[in-house]
């Protein structure tokens, strides 16, 4: 990789990189049964504690106070201190090569910087992968996104950041159950009225909530469910790690491939409803009537099996639902391997096909259609069931986007397939004004190609070469992505669903 784009790289990826760092989910419902219920736990409890920091009995829990000033600083201080050296090493070490250069008059082959430039990635990736263990709130979220984007990233990232997907610092067992005790309990009720067996180790924990297995009792239907838990006092660490992305692009705004400041904006406003379950319970209901109905209203199958909420077990805190048997696709290739499924085997082949084909049917149902879709599609939100279909979960990242734009998206994508060719000059009219008419606002610097190389770019995964000498790849100098003056807030989702399903394939 070329010094140039090795700081790039770094930038981008002490940024956390991804428009996918842009959320906005739908906005919270109003009940006051579950204000009520919600009211009895902070939001702003610490999370960073064992259960020996809590006093639980079945009457009494009781929570830290949240994080103080002083401790927000020492945490922003920690981020900084972090995140500044691994900016300033590839500076270095693109100083350093220069001037050995210059001294020796031997240029290096790209065999020999290729192999510095993986020793720095090595480097940098670990110093990345220990800061986000031990900051955990927001940076998880980023690191997920880094892990699935194989084909933007070095291989030393993706690797290093790959086991943030699905498995997140666990919380104490103890802890779990006293915040599901709080939310759900009705007076003279037990944990045990409510749960004939529940599983102390979790599925999975992310940075928000984590799952855990159980089985209701017969007063609640008897059946196999999966209890989603929220991390007491993950709203104010979260978005305290916010305000320093928004710092941190600001001060590197001119290198970064996109105005990331606006992107972290937007999260800030909107961020706050995904710790709402009963929202997300909502957006789970809504989606699965898109997908389980065809065009005329008749029930149809699902390319996707999505869970249901259990009704009166949702709070703003604790979501019990569905359980899907299987594991998340970040884990998929693994347990292929274990029975003997090679990766570039035939049997895996037709499997990414399928994912693909499920994948894109849904999204482009839910965005087109109805205009409400689940935001957030990395791979461990992905199942892959046991039966072989698949399964798609958490829906605390959701969007909704207005008629006028869903037209539009429309004719985009069908003038992206209408299209003669590539560099055929009506369709790239024809495509940019579609473009511009969605809201996106290029650099006067832009060739006029720009509008359209930025919808090829978002929306057709099998373009080659971009119109306007443009390239591919989001990290480079010379993406569209760096002649974007400005991007429709509403449809910032829209084209990170789109990145992450297109990383997938």
């Amino acid at each position: 990789m070329k010094s140039s784009k090795a700081l790039k790289l770094a930038l981008a990826v002490t940024a956390w990189l991804d428009t996918s760092c842009a959320f906005a989910p739908m906005p919270a419902a109003k009940n006051s049964n579950y204000a009520q219920c919600a009211a009895t736990i902070s939001p702003d409890a610490q999370i960073e504690n064992s259960s020996d920091d809590i006093i639980s009995t079945k009457s009494t829990v009781e929570f830290p106070p949240p994080l103080t000033k002083v401790q927000r600083l020492e945490r922003a201080a920690k981020f900084w201190s972090s995140a500044i050296p691994i900016v300033l090493s590839y500076y270095s070490k693109s100083a350093e090569l220069q001037v050995k250069e210059a001294f020796t008059g031997v240029e290096l082959t790209e065999e020999e910087k290729q192999s510095i430039w993986n020793e720095q990635h090595s480097m940098g990736a670990k110093k990345l992968a220990d800061t986000i263990t031990s900051l955990k709130g927001f940076y998880v979220k980023t690191a997920q996104i880094i892990a699935s984007r194989k084909d933007l990233f070095p291989e030393e990232y993706t690797e290093a950041l790959s086991d943030f997907t699905d498995n997140v610092d666990p919380l104490p067992v103890d802890l779990i159950k006293a915040v599901i005790e709080k939310e759900l309990l009705v007076r003279g009720e037990s944990f045990d009225d409510i749960f004939a067996e529940f599983d102390e180790e979790p599925l999975g924990a992310a940075s928000i909530a984590q799952v855990h297995r159980a089985v209701l009792t017969e007063k609640y239907g008897n059946k196999e469910v999966a209890v989603k838990v929220q991390r007491p006092s993950i709203e104010s660490k979260l978005m305290g790690d916010i305000a320093n992305l928004k710092t941190l692009a600001k001060t590197f705004s001119e290198p970064l491939p996109l105005d990331y400041y606006t992107v972290f904006c937007e999260l800030e406003k909107q961020l706050a409803d995904e710790f709402n379950f009963v929202a997300e319970a909502v957006a789970m209901d809504r989606i699965y009537e898109t997908v389980t109905r065809d065009e005329n209203g008749y029930p149809c199958e699902s390319p996707v099996v999505l869970p249901r909420p259990v009704p009166g077990l949702v709070s703003r805190r604790v979501l019990v639902m569905d359980y899907l048997n299987g594991v998340p696709l970040s884990r998929a290739a693994e347990e292929m391997l274990k029975k003997g499924i090679k990766p570039d085997s035939p049997e895996s082949q037709l499997f990414g096909r399928k994912l693909l084909k499920s994948l894109t049917e849904v999204f482009g149902r839910c965005i087109l259609e109805t205009g409400f879709f689940h935001a957030d599609p990395h791979p461990g939100n992905i199942f892959v069931l046991d039966d072989g279909r698949i399964g798609l979960i958490d829906f605390g990242q959701v969007k909704q986007i207005n008629g006028r734009e869903r037209e539009t998206l429309s004719k985009v994508m069908l003038a992206l397939d209408d299209r003669v060719s590539d560099d055929n000059p009506s369709d790239l009219e024809n495509i940019g004004n579609l473009a511009l008419e969605l809201g996106v606002e290029l650099s006067d610097s832009a060739p006029a190609e720009g509008p359209a190389a930025v919808a090829m770019w978002l929306f057709d995964g099998s373009v080659e070469n971009l119109p306007g000498g443009y390239d591919k790849g989001e990290l480079s100098p010379n993406s569209p992505v760096k002649a974007l003056k400005s991007f429709p807030q509403d449809l910032v989702l829209v084209g990170r669903s789109t990145i992450l399903i297109k990383g997938l394939s």
